[in-house]
């Protein structure tokens, strides 16, 4: 009973140690992230920066909510910054079950992985907040006048910003799933109606509003990633 016990000790062991290496890659990106902390502030409230011209800037309404705030930012900073180190840790937990030739081209798409995450942001940054936060921040404003909540602004941001990125991953994902034989570019094509269905169910739950219009910028760079992973996949094989 030992010798069967002892593969699952050591597989529990280094998946613990592991998940240790990835928290601290996290908790020292969010200390870099702290050092620039007021730069990446200002950052985030450059796409309402036509508003905040004319109601000032964010106010806070809670003791605690600018700290709440500063963990976020800052969390969100160490996440991207850590995530090349976070990739390559689950990549070598799993590598004993690939081999040689899949360990390798597995771990040339850490690279490929961090760019696509980053062009998530930047998709989020500069295509979909923009008109998001017009919308939000100009209607009924004949009613009445907007007093922007730093911890509600952060966290509407913040919460497009990262899923954004994880919804940028869909091509190198359905990649590694061809690759490995779990599903194929026929079954993924197969599958593209119901990818559409789902891409415009995250654009509605993604999307802070409820304007058809932003939702379908969020559905559509989903939809487009999708027909991509399908020709990545037809690749793999």
């Amino acid at each position: 009973m030992g010798d069967t016990e002892r593969p699952l000790r050591d597989h529990l062991e280094e998946l613990r140690w592991r998940v240790l290496i990835c928290v601290l890659t996290v908790f020292i990106g969010a200390g870099v992230s702290l050092m620039f902390f007021r730069r990446l502030i200002a950052l985030l409230l450059v796409p309402a920066q036509e508003h905040l011209s004319v109601t000032g800037t964010p106010v806070f309404t809670d003791v605690t909510e600018l700290i709440g705030v500063t963990v976020k930012v800052v969390l969100l900073g160490g996440l991207v910054l850590g995530l090349p180190m976070l990739l390559y840790q689950g990549i070598m937990f799993v590598a004993p079950g690939l081999t040689r030739t899949e360990r390798r081209w597995v771990l040339g798409l850490i690279p490929g992985a961090f760019v696509c995450f980053l062009a998530g942001i930047a998709f989020a940054y500069y295509v979909l907040l923009p008109p998001i936060l017009n919308f939000l921040l100009t209607f009924g404003q004949d009613i009445a006048t907007p007093m922007i909540r730093i911890g509600n602004y952060t966290n509407v941001v913040v919460t497009l910003i990262f899923w954004m990125g994880i919804i940028f991953e869909t091509p190198l994902v359905m990649f590694v799933l061809a690759k490995v034989g779990i599903v194929t570019s026929a079954n993924f094509a197969k599958g593209r109606r119901f990818a559409i269905l789902a891409a415009f169910i995250l654009g509605a739950v993604i999307t802070p509003t409820f304007d058809p219009l932003n939702q379908t910028l969020v559905a559509a760079p989903l939809i487009v990633l999708y027909e991509v992973g399908v020709w990545l996949s037809k690749l793999a094989r």
